[in-house]
Parts: structure tokens; C-alpha cells; sequence
């Protein structure tokens, strides 16, 4: 194994250190600047040819010509054309994929559409190293569709249609495009718009010919022999040249949008514009053609990695960044050129110093990757007093298994959580459970403690036992706050079934009881926090992981100046405590007007509350037991949460005590700002960074998804993913309420329009 790590204090940090087989040495950078090419790969020397040079003499059909453009430029003392032509066989050479298996590289497949990304910089650097990436959203906004694919790109003069889409209008002579790719998904559009093909018989003789003028550097129609004559012989609900290239120059502007957007929602959407459904396998590959188009290359988006190392720590001083790798392997020898991507731990300054003013608890959670290369993303995640989630780690390893939890857990106690005494939420995973019981690892009491999600705990015991209503019971067990009332429904469990009762004592009270945590879990019981992360980043869990590296950084810089600004304008406006603690506070101060208090002690500390009239709780206690010096209550309210509960609050006003005083810190906004005081730094231009010279990252090839058929998912579904009863029901195909997927307005738009094309 080989590690690249790097941490930086204050000043500008030092180059982290590749350590490979015991030896170390510095990450080999550069610091002088590679010019950027921005020019097409089929582009030829401009200064060569004459502008109105003939082009006719070349006879060669499209399909040869597009077999020539591949291997290289076109120097043979004519600009170059296309052509195409009904009845042509050599016609089909325009992206005619409907093969059934996933071509291997997901980027730039098409054998007629040459790349026209900038040709890669040399010293190791890529084309995605400067992509400039769009915002993530979490919403659709499906009139994307009509904005332009590439914003501020200047658009040919042809015309366009009603639907925004070009390839309505008839072609003229002289029309220009500004580049081949533009110019042959015109063609198919105008072919798709009109429901005809390339070649239906001999019976058309319809020709195109588009030609490359050299010193203007567009392309131009040469030859047009007016419009189709020819018609379609059977219905169908594909077409042929609908292929997953046209699809991608569809969708690009969707998945730019929202990465995480789904198939079935690209597939209708495409069918509402085209009035074709394609299928779902060449749907699934346009998006991941148009997420490479975006976010840069799969493989190159490993190479990334070491070079962003060195970025984050020039720009943000103090990031935590930790590469291992593996040796790439030639027979008996070792490739000193090439490492293979093992696991990735990286956490931030602000992060670090945010967990010190949230609570001391940590939830983790893991995430699997839905791009062409598997693994699973990691991610420990804190709370602020505003109930506000804040991931402060992250990790990128294999899978879950034990080695990847103790390398993820290890770096995360020694970089971001060397406080006594914390609490970790978890699942009961077994790779989890070995890491935290490990004696090197840090984790073990009275370091730290650890406790299960109990929303995970339900649904192992529905796999035990098959009774609904028993499982929430088990539930209400979990969550009760005092001994009584857990022992209320743990009788009734064991009324059910005391095979019940014993399954839940093998696992220890103290790991997923509220009442025995010692309140040190805050009331929180389960590993919600991090799941909504999950949802939060699941548009990022679909892109290369380079990508998704730098995508953490830009949405952290984001909630913090958010979430900071709403802390400051709060204590602009004179407000003490978070507004999730005045909501309980105003809660719990109508139901304590029903109490009658007896005080114990002249120091005012003692007391005992007897509620007059039930007003909570699913256990009513008849008298509660409160101390405000050791800050405790028999309704177990007050030592869970950690600030007055009804009990606590009428015996304050019983003795003309600030309720205040008894509020635990973390719910003050003061230190609810000082969890976001601490900002992000812009980062810095890629031309003003060193250029990384080490051994170039490349992707385990074990981990590349499977190339045929539709991915598979690798998520084990249970009792925990079934709804909700009072869930609000979405649609099934735009994910929009208040209709079913019968009563869709994309189904009936993409009926109609599929209705009116046939007409």
C-alpha cells in the first residue's frame, strides 16, 4: 500500500509525502503553467487551405470520410464534408448504436462524433481538472430542457422549432454550423421530427453534404436536394437514429441540473420532446455519457485526486487529506508509472472546528456510489443546536467492511473528534462494531461511547418477528426517557411473546435505550442525520469521484455561509437560545401551568411536581422528583435533552428561578454561530496551482459496474423502506404530489405528441 498524506498549519503547507514500501518521498509538483489547446481533434492546420477551396473531387461516401476524420485530421488538399444520403448504406455510419451491451467507455463512444474537448495539457493534467461544474440541485426543473445545452456557446443560424429543438426546418444551401457534432445531430433531428430514416428503399434519393471550410472553421451545407419523398412503412415507438448520442444532447441540460435525476424521468421527458420512448438501457447510457460531459472522465476523474490534495492545502490551510493506493502490477513486476485508487479520507478546518461547538455526539453512515465504478462513500456527520445536520468527514474506500471502517474511523478520531466522551450513532454493522471495539482505534469507553440507531434495531427485529404493531411497541421502548415507561412496554412485548423481550436484552440497554444513554444522545435515537446527507449528496453519488471530491468543498462553503448568516441576523435581533429550543420551551411552559409544586429544600433546588391534569408523555407519572442542582427529572426529559422539560419549568416559576440558567450551552446562539464563524476560502485559479507529477491514480478495474443489462442496485430492501402511513403520495414518474403516475401530465403530453407525429 502506498499513502499520500497531507495536513497544514497556519502558513503554506508543505507538499504531503508518498510513502511506498517504507520509503518516502515528496509529491513531485511543477510549478510552471501549461498552456491550454482549446481546438476540435479533427480540426485541421487552418493556415494550410485556401477558404473557397473545392471540395467535390473527393467522392468518399460519409461513412469512410467518418473513418478518416477518426485516425486523424483530413489533409488531402480539400476541407472536409459529410455527406448523407437515403439509400446509402454508408449512411448508418451516423451514430447508429442500438447494440444491447454498454460500450466500455462511457465518454466520447460515438464513431462519428470526434471529441471536441481541449486537447488533455501535458505534466498530467486533464480537460475535467478545468471544467467549471454547475450548482447541485435537488429539484427538477424540467424547463431546463429548453435552455441551451451549453450556456454563453454561440448558436448557428439555423432555425428552430416549437419544442426549442433544431432539425424542424428544411436545410438550406449555405446554412451554417459551428461544428460537426452540431451538424449531425441536426441531421438526426430533422430525420427523428419527421419519422422517416436514413433508408427506407431505393425509392428516395434524399442528400445532404456538409462541408468544413478551413479558414472560417465551421461547417456549411454545400448540397441539399430538397425534402424527404419517402415514407414509413410500420409504427413503432423507438426510432432508429434516436440514439443515446441525440438522447445525451437532450438531457444535458437536466442532468446539469440535477445529477440524481432519474431514468424514468429523462425517458419521459425525452418522449414528451420527440414523441419516441426510447429504452431504458440507452437512456441510463446517454446520462452517463452527458455526467462525462460534464464532470469530466471516469477514469481521468482518479487522477484528479492527488493534484486536489495539494489545491485544498494551498488555498485552505489545515485540510486533512489522506490517499492510499495499491501497486498496479505487470506480471512479477510493479508498474512505477500507474497506483491503483484504494481509499480516500479528507476532512476540512472548518469542519474540525465546527464539531468542537456542536453537540458531542457523531452519526456514521455509508452511501453507495451509482456511477461506472462502484465503492461506497462514508461520512460522519454532527448536529448544532438548531437541529442543523453538518457533515465533517468524509471517506471514499471499497466497500464496508472492517479495514475500511477502522482506516475511516482512526483518521476521523485523530483529525476531527480527540474529545473525551463523545457519543457514536451507528447501524449494527459488524465491520463497524469491530472497528470500535478495536484497542488502537480510540473509540472505547470512557473515550468515547457508542449506541445504535434504533430505527435500524426495529427493522432487525422485523426480521425476527413478523408482527407490525409489535415492532412499534419496540419502538416506543427505545424511545421512552424514564425506567417506568419502558418497562410499560417491554410487559407488553412480553405479554406478545417473550422470545420478544430476549432478543432485545442480547443487545444491551445502554445501546439502544434513551433512558440508560446517560443522555448523551441529545434525544436523537437514530441515524437520520446521516441519511438525510445522503439525500442531500445523492446528486453527487452519481458523478466521477473527483468530482464528487471538489463537490464537497463548494457545498460545505455553502451551508456554512448560509447557516451563518441565519445564526448572525438571529443575534442581530437580540435572541438568546436556537429557535428549536424556544419552540419545546413555549411547549413545555403551557403544559406546566397544570402543576402543583412542593419544594424540599431552602437552597431552591428540591422539588416534587405532581400534575393535576395529564398534559403529556405516554406514561402519566402522578409526581415527579426534580433537582436543579444535579439537573435531573423522573420524566427523564430534563438529563435526555438537556434543557428544562414542563416539570423543571413550573418549579422555576415556582420559586422565581431563570429557567435559562438550566439550558445547556449548545443551544445558545452564541455558540451556534461560532459552529459556522469559521469560512471556506475561495479556491484558487488552476492555472496559479503546481501541477501533480507523482505516479498517475487510475480505478481498481474490479470495481467497475457491470457493462450489460441495467445496473444493478445494491440496496437490500426491508421493513426500514416501507412508507409511512401519513406520507404525502408522489407521482411515480415526475415525483411531483397530487397524482398518480396514470394521471401524469408528461404521460399524456408524451401520448399526444407521440399520436399527433403518427397522424
Amino acid at each position: 500500500m502506498a499513502d499520500v498524506e497531507g495536513s497544514s498549519g497556519g502558513s503554506a503547507p508543505n507538499p504531503p509525502t508518498i510513502g511506498v514500501d517504507g520509503a518516502s518521498s515528496a509529491i513531485p509538483i511543477r510549478h510552471d503553467v501549461t498552456a491550454h489547446v482549446s481546438s476540435p481533434s479533427f480540426a485541421a492546420d487552418l493556415a494550410v487551405h485556401a477558404e473557397d477551396r473545392d471540395c467535390m473531387g473527393d467522392v468518399r461516401t460519409f461513412g469512410e470520410l467518418a473513418a478518416a476524420i477518426r485516425e486523424g485530421p483530413v489533409l488531402d488538399g480539400a476541407t472536409t464534408f459529410m455527406e448523407v444520403r437515403d439509400g446509402d448504406p454508408a449512411a448508418e455510419a451516423i451514430g447508429d448504436d442500438d447494440s444491447d451491451s454498454e460500450p466500455p467507455v462511457i465518454g466520447d463512444e460515438s464513431d462519428d462524433e470526434d471529441d471536441t474537448r481541449p486537447v488533455a495539457p501535458s505534466q498530467g493534467q486533464t480537460s475535467s481538472q478545468t471544467q467549471q461544474y454547475p450548482p447541485h440541485f435537488s429539484t427538477l426543473d424540467l424547463e431546463a430542457m429548453n435552455q441551451p445545452a451549453f450556456p454563453g456557446r454561440q448558436v448557428s443560424s439555423i432555425h428552430r422549432d416549437e419544442h426549442g429543438m433544431h432539425g424542424a426546418e428544411e436545410f438550406e444551401v449555405g446554412q451554417r454550423f459551428q461544428s460537426k457534432e452540431e451538424a449531425v445531430l441536426m441531421v438526426k433531428n430533422y430525420n427523428i421530427r419527421r419519422g422517416v430514416q436514413y433508408k427506407f428503399g431505393n425509392g428516395c434519393n434524399w442528400l445532404i453534404r456538409v462541408t468544413m471550410r478551413q479558414r472560417k472553421g465551421y461547417w456549411e451545407v454545400r448540397k441539399y436536394n430538397g425534402p424527404h419523398t419517402c415514407l414509413a412503412t410500420e409504427l413503432s415507438t423507438d426510432h432508429r437514429q434516436l440514439d443515446y448520442h441525440v438522447i445525451c444532447a437532450s438531457i444535458l441540460s437536466l442532468v446539469m441540473a440535477d445529477a440524481a435525476i432519474s431514468v424514468k424521468v429523462l425517458q419521459n421527458a425525452v418522449s414528451t420532446t420527440y414523441g419516441f420512448k426510447p429504452s431504458y438501457r440507452k437512456v441510463w447510457m446517454a446520462k452517463q455519457k452527458a455526467i462525462a460531459q460534464i464532470y469530466g472522465d471516469w477514469e481521468e476523474s482518479y487522477n484528479i485526486i492527488p493534484r486536489w490534495i495539494i489545491e485544498v492545502q494551498m488555498y485552505m490551510p489545515g485540510s486533512i487529506a489522506v490517499l492510499r493506493t495499491s501497486p498496479v502490477r505487470s506480471g512479477n513486476a510493479v508498474d512505477e508509472s500507474r497506483v491503483f485508487f484504494h481509499r480516500l479520507f479528507w476532512t476540512f478546518p472548518p469542519c474540525v472546528e465546527a464539531f468542537k461547538h456542536c453537540k458531542p455526539l457523531i452519526s456514521i453512515d455509508g452511501t453507495h456510489l451509482y456511477g461506472k465504478y462502484g465503492g461506497t462513500l462514508l461520512m460522519a456527520i454532527a448536529q448544532d443546536g438548531n437541529s442543523n445536520i453538518l457533515p465533517v468527514a468524509f471517506g471514499l474506500v471499497e466497500g464496508e467492511n472492517t479495514e475500511s471502517w477502522k482506516f475511516f474511523l482512526t483518521h476521523l478520531r485523530q483529525h476531527v473528534t480527540p474529545q473525551p466522551g463523545i457519543l457514536v450513532i451507528s447501524d449494527r454493522h459488524n465491520a463497524i462494531k469491530a472497528a470500535l471495539v478495536a484497542e488502537d482505534g480510540g473509540w472505547l469507553p470512557p473515550a468515547a461511547y457508542r449506541a445504535y440507531c434504533a430505527r435500524h434495531i426495529a427493522a432487525n427485529f422485523a426480521l425476527n418477528f413478523k408482527s407490525k404493531d409489535a415492532r412499534k411497541i419496540l419502538v416506543n421502548a427505545a424511545y421512552a426517557k424514564s425506567e417506568q415507561e419502558h418497562q410499560y412496554y417491554m410487559e407488553i412485548l412480553r405479554s406478545e411473546d417473550p422470545a420478544m423481550v430476549e432478543w432485545c436484552s442480547r443487545i444491551g440497554l445502554g445501546l439502544w435505550t434513551q433512558y440508560r444513554d446517560g443522555g448523551r444522545r441529545y434525544g436523537h435515537m437514530t441515524t437520520n442525520i446521516s441519511e438525510c446527507i445522503n439525500a442531500v449528496l445523492k446528486g453527487t453519488r452519481n458523478l466521477p469521484v473527483g468530482s464528487l471530491v471538489k463537490s464537497t468543498y463548494g457545498r460545505l462553503a455553502e451551508l456554512f455561509v448560509r447557516k451563518g448568516k441565519e445564526a448572525e441576523m438571529q443575534l442581530g435581533a437580540r435572541q438568546e437560545f436556537s429557535q428549536m429550543l424556544m419552540r419545546a420551551i413555549e411547549k413545555n411552559k403551557q403544559a406546566s401551568r397544570n402543576m402543583r409544586v412542593e419544594l424540599y429544600d431552602r437552597g431552591n433546588t428540591e422539588f416534587v411536581v405532581d400534575e393535576i391534569a395529564p398534559t403529556g408523555g405516554r406514561i402519566a407519572l402522578t409526581a415527579c422528583r426534580v433537582s436543579l442542582s444535579a439537573r435531573t427529572c423522573d420524566c427523564g426529559y430534563f438529563q435526555a435533552l438537556h434543557y428544562p422539560c414542563r416539570h423543571v419549568l413550573a418549579a422555576c416559576s415556582y420559586c422565581r428561578l431563570d429557567w435559562r440558567t438550566y439550558v445547556d450551552d449548545v443551544y445558545r446562539l452564541t455558540t451556534i454561530f461560532n459552529v459556522y464563524k469559521m469560512g471556506f476560502s475561495p479556491p484558487m485559479a488552476d492555472d496559479l496551482l503546481p501541477l501533480y507529477e507523482g505516479p498517475q491514480v487510475i480505478p481498481d478495474p474490479g470495481m467497475m459496474r457491470a457493462t450489460v443489462g441495467r445496473p444493478r442496485t445494491t440496496r437490500i430492501r426491508n421493513s426500514m423502506d416501507e412508507p409511512e402511513p401519513d406520507r404525502t403520495k408522489r407521482c411515480g414518474m415526475c415525483r411531483v404530489p397530487g397524482h398518480t403516475r396514470r394521471q401524469c401530465p408528461l404521460r399524456a403530453g408524451a401520448s399526444g405528441h407521440h399520436e399527433g407525429s403518427n397522424a
